[in-house]
C-alpha cells in the first residue's frame, strides 16, 4: 500500500486521514477526516445507517478501510510502516495495535461460559501475556470501579443488561488501553439501566481517558464530551463544541436530527 506517509505526533492519539470504506458498490464510509487529541472525549451522533460504527470498527481494524489511513497512538493500524509503504500485518502484530484501543460492543459480547472475571481476564493473560495472578487482581479492582465487586464469579446469564455492559467496560480497560471506542453501548438496555452505564463512562472521561463514543445519549454528549460529530450519509455534516452543535445546529441535517430528540422530550 503506497501513501503519502505523514510524521508521527504525540497530542492526536487517533488520527484519521481521508478514510472511505465500501461494501461492494455501496460506500458507507466517504473521506472522512479526524482527529482526536489526547484526554478528548469526542461524541459521534447520527441517523442509523450513518457509517457511525463502520467508523469505530476501522478505528481498531475490525474493518479494513478500502482508502485512506488511520493512526492510532502513532502507528497506522492494520500496517507496519517500511519506509513510504505500508505493509498489511496480521496475528499478535495486529493484536498489539488493537490493544492501544478499548472496545466496547452494543451487546456486550461477553463469553457466556465464562465467569465475569474470567471474561476480564481473557485478554491481559492470553493475548498480552500477563501473568493470572497479576491479571484477576487487576479484574478484581476493576469491577470495584464499575460497581461490580461483588458479581466476580456470575456468569452472563445471572447479570442485568446493565451489569454485563459494565463487565464489559471492565474487560476493555482491562487491556490498559490508550483510547477507548464505545458503540452505542446503552442501544440494548432497558431505560432503567442506562444511567448505570453512564455514570461508569464518565468517571472514565473525568479520569483523562481518550474517548470515542458513537451515541444517541444527546444530554451525556452535551454534558461529558468535548465536542460533537454528526454524520450522515458516510460523511461528517457538523462538528464542533457540544453546546453549539447540540444548542444552536448549522446544518439542516443536524438541525432535523436533534430536533427529532427534542420533539420526543
Amino acid at each position: 500500500m503506497q501513501e503519502t506517509l505523514s510524521p508521527k505526533t504525540s497530542d492526536h492519539p487517533v488520527e484519521i486521514n481521508s478514510l472511505v470504506k465500501a461494501f461492494g458498490a455501496q460506500v458507507v464510509l466517504d473521506g472522512i477526516s479526524l482527529n482526536v487529541k489526547a484526554g478528548e472525549v469526542l461524541a459521534i451522533i447520527g441517523p442509523s445507517g450513518s457509517g457511525k460504527s463502520t467508523l469505530l470498527r476501522c478505528v481498531n481494524h475490525l474493518e479494513k478501510p478500502t482508502g485512506g489511513t488511520i493512526r492510532v497512538c502513532g502507528d497506522y493500524i492494520g500496517y507496519r510502516r517500511k519506509g513510504n509503504v505500508l505493509r498489511e500485518i496480521g496475528g499478535r502484530e495486529l493484536a498489539r495495535q488493537r490493544a492501544r484501543t478499548g472496545m466496547v460492543f452494543q451487546n456486550f459480547n461477553l463469553y457466556s461460559h465464562k465467569t465475569a472475571l474470567e471474561n476480564i481476564i481473557e485478554s491481559p493473560v492470553h493475548v498480552r501475556g500477563v501473568d493470572v495472578k497479576t491479571a484477576k487482581a487487576r479484574a478484581h479492582a476493576l469491577l470495584e470501579r464499575v460497581g461490580l465487586a461483588d458479581r466476580a464469579d456470575a456468569y452472563p446469564a445471572q447479570l442485568s443488561g446493565g451489569q454485563q455492559q459494565r463487565v464489559a467496560i471492565a474487560r476493555a480497560l482491562a487491556g490498559e488501553p490508550e483510547v477507548m471506542l464505545f458503540d452505542e453501548p446503552t442501544s440494548a438496555l432497558d431505560p432503567e439501566l442506562v444511567g448505570e452505564v453512564l455514570t461508569v463512562m464518565r468517571e472514565i472521561a473525568e479520569s483523562g481517558m481518550t474517548m470515542i463514543v458513537v451515541t444517541h445519549e444527546i444530554q451525556f454528549a452535551h454534558d461529558v464530551c468535548n465536542r460533537v460529530v454528526f454524520m450522515a450519509d458516510g460523511k461528517i455534516v457538523e462538528e464542533g463544541a457540544p453546546g453549539d452543535v447540540l444548542d444552536n445546529p448549522q446544518a439542516e441535517r443536524t438541525q432535523a436530527f436533534l430536533g427529532r430528540f427534542n420533539a420526543r422530550a
